[in-house]
């Protein structure tokens, strides 16, 4: 069974479909949950007039608070289940594997669409020149379309 379980949640209200089934996966084997949200590296907001508004650190600090309110709700629908919430900056793909790597995670769970950049980037196939890292099981489960 997995012990340790990373859920990578985006903006996206799709993503968060993903926590009943980690739920279940780490209640039934005690697993512990770490729900990660990236965001891309902020840049310095200007006024119309050229005067900065908000420095880097403080853009990053606000979507800090904003990721943890987020991932804290999400929290709840885990109750009982050892949970981490982390937010991280940068690629995507590239923190999710950093995170992965530095969490040991025995699981990747993740919630995309058919033909979203992330279930390509951890498909069966990984792409070409991004060798994993290290092996880590990985669950995509996309939502079916509505017609």
């Amino acid at each position: 069974m997995a012990k340790r379980i990373l859920a990578p949640i985006s903006a996206r209200a799709r993503s968060e479909t993903i926590v009943p089934l980690v739920a279940a996966l780490a209640h039934g084997g005690g697993a512990t949950v770490r729900l990660l949200r990236v965001f891309p590296v902020p840049e310095r907001v200007v006024g119309p007039r050229g005067q900065t508004i908000a420095y880097t650190d403080q853009e990053m600090a606000r979507l800090t608070a904003e990721g943890l309110d987020d991932l804290r709700r999400l929290e709840a629908e885990l109750d009982g289940i050892p949970v981490e919430s982390v937010v991280r900056f940068g690629d995507p793909v590239e923190e999710i594997l950093l995170e992965a790597e530095a969490f040991d995670a025995d699981l990747l769970a993740l919630a995309t669409s058919a033909r979203g950049r992330l279930r390509r980037a951890f498909s069966p196939a990984w792409p070409a020149g991004r060798p994993p890292r290290r092996r880590c099981p990985r669950s995509c489960f996309t939502r079916k379309r509505r017609r």
